[in-house]
């Protein structure tokens, strides 16, 4: 008996420890929830009204014929109660498509929430926290763990509440003709609702729970076998590798059934409770209609009321018994706010443009060696430098320090006399920018993909920095122009039209600080003397670094100093 207290008292405490932050974001548009939860209360009752009234007036009818036929004398009006099941009829149908079309509406603004919140965190980890998960990985988090917290309103926090509301509504108006059975019933369904609530949840928690990491990595290997066939194919590891990913699917398969066995229980136990509750209301009420104090149409309806009482209890089970799958979800992505919280310790303004790098060294933790050793130099405030070196050399990896999107194992970075990890987001987005040689164009228009450099930024302003590129011709003869969709689906640029893109939007910001990575990559040579002519004077009181595989005579004129990575060490240039 202890075992199961602290047992559930643990699943509880975890429960309510995975979903409080995310049951706190919903709770922000709680108007919307109380009105989705009115309607789908005027919904049910509005249904479970109709039955019950159509019970009593078919039944009133029938007793009322065969009076007549037995020269009885009876009186009956079928007009009030044949207008009120119009009416019920009605406001069902309206009541269900309002009922729909409003909650809806709210969980696709709860999912904008959930996915703004996520993608808002993932942008604020650094390249080493996001290195040890892949991007199939990353990809699941806004996909899969969102979709499954997505159930928590319309499954998890809806239908429990409703089903109480419903069964204390119900039991209230049986209580007007019989009070004693309306108490009982009360008793029995209010069981019933903690056994498909706690119980469900109790059962299903450990199947559901164990089915995330399944199915992620089931997801993961899956993604492994399609990338890297040819590495499998050589390693002769392909039949080791499909054997992982069998074993990953058995496992996912016998959670799915565990579940189904545990749903299946809970929608068995709704038809034997709610049957054995008919039967018992059948009997007392049968003793009470023989005693002349209940009227046979007024059992029939409480019959038939009680009958539709399923449908308020038909989720439950299914909802609480993958209750496991939202925690789980819910602990993995709250992983992501602890990783953010322990990067943003402080919060510093970014003063001045100076670079100091002093003795960093950088080693990513799946690597022996380091990716930079022992780097030091200085830029002062405005000058420009070059740093040259060859793949894997580490440029990278300084920019990302410089950026603030890598903290040094050693030694020190300092921008302005702060460490770039340590400057507010909104004030290290606005002073300092790094072009990265990735360039990420997003399916969407033209002039939107230049907007993410500066939303507030005027027609004429987007069309000045595509001149600037020598991208203004080429979108002028674009049926569409600005408003030519990209990415994807869009518009099919080339590397260097989408590296011009990407130039241009950085034209469009006002940065102090700027890093770039192969700024010209993939452009052609007539074009790249275009663009760093501009590029020159809008760098004129900025403090820049040109990240390049081999120095070139359009930019050594630009620079002050010259610098060479070379196996993560920095010496002078050529």
């Amino acid at each position: 008996m202890k075992h199961e207290v602290r047992s559930s008292l643990k699943m509880f405490s975890q429960t309510r420890d995975a979903l409080s932050p995310w049951v706190a974001l919903m709770v922000k548009r709680r108007r919307r929830f109380l009105v989705g939860a009115l309607l789908i209360w005027l919904t049910l009752a509005a249904g479970l009204s109709l039955l019950g009234l159509s019970g009593w007036f078919i039944t009133a009818c029938a007793l009322a014929g065969i009076a007549l036929l037995l020269g009885i004398p009876s009186r009956l009006d079928v007009y009030v109660p044949g207008g009120g099941i119009r009416f019920f009829a009605l406001l069902r149908t309206v009541a269900r498509y309002i009922e729909r079309l409003y909650n809806h509406d709210t969980v696709l603004r709860l999912l904008a929430d959930l996915r703004y919140r996520v993608f808002g965190q993932l942008m604020q980890l650094d390249e080493a926290e996001l290195r040890r998960h892949r991007a199939s990985d990353w990809l699941g988090r806004l996909t899969a763990d969102i979709d499954a917290l997505d159930n928590l309103y319309l499954r998890l926090l809806m239908p429990p509440v409703v089903s109480l509301l419903v069964i204390v509504g119900v039991n209230l108006f049986i209580a007007i003709w019989l009070p004693g059975i309306a108490l009982a019933s009360v008793g029995v369904l209010f069981i019933l609702w903690l056994g498909l609530t706690y119980g469900m949840g109790r059962l299903g928690f450990a199947a559901s729970h164990r089915q995330v990491a399944d199915q992620e990595g089931l997801r993961r290997f899956v993604v492994d076998q399609l990338h890297a066939s040819a590495e499998l194919i050589a390693y002769r590891s392909v039949a080791w590798h499909r054997l992982q990913i069998e074993s990953h699917e058995e496992a996912a398969l016998n959670n799915q059934r565990r579940l189904g066995k545990c749903i299946a229980l809970g929608n068995s136990i709704i038809s034997v409770v709610t049957g054995l509750l008919l039967l018992g209301v059948v009997w007392l009420g049968g003793l009470v209609v023989t005693d002349g104090t209940l009227a046979g149409p007024i059992l029939v309806m409480v019959l038939l009321i009680l009958l539709g009482i399923n449908e308020v209890f038909v989720q439950l089970p299914g909802a609480f018994a993958r209750v496991g799958g939202s925690v789980a979800a819910a602990e993995r992505l709250n992983g992501l706010g602890s990783a953010v919280s322990l990067l943003k310790k402080e919060s510093l303004p970014l003063e001045g443009l100076d670079i100091v790098v002093q003795a960093v060294t950088h080693r990513y933790s799946s690597n022996i060696m380091p990716a930079l050793e022992n780097v030091s130099f200085q830029l002062g405030a405005g000058e420009k430098a070059i740093i040259t070196g060859h793949s894997a050399a580490g440029k990278s990896t300084l920019a990302a320090l410089l950026t603030g999107r890598l903290v040094a194992s050693q030694g020190e970075v300092n921008i302005g006399g702060c460490l770039p990890a340590a400057v507010s987001e909104k004030q290290r987005s606005q002073r300092i920018v790094l072009l990265t040689q990735q360039v990420d164009l997003f399916n969407a228009s033209l002039e939107d993909n230049l907007r993410l450099g500066n939303p507030d930024a005027s027609e004429e302003a987007l069309w000045e920095a595509l001149e600037a590129v020598a991208l203004d011709t080429w979108v002028k003869s674009l049926p569409h122009q600005l408003e030519t969709s990209v990415g994807e689906r869009g518009q099919q640029l080339s590397g260097g039209q989408a590296r011009r893109v990407a130039l241009a939007r950085l034209l469009l910001m006002d940065p102090s600080v700027v890093i770039l990575d192969e700024p010209f990559a993939a452009i052609d040579q007539a074009t790249a003397n275009t663009v760093a002519n501009t590029l020159s004077h809008w760098l004129e009181g900025r403090t820049a670094i040109f990240f390049v595989h081999h120095g070139s005579s359009l930019l050594t004129q630009q620079v002050k100093h010259h610098w060479h990575l070379s196996a993560g060490k920095l010496g002078p240039g050529n």
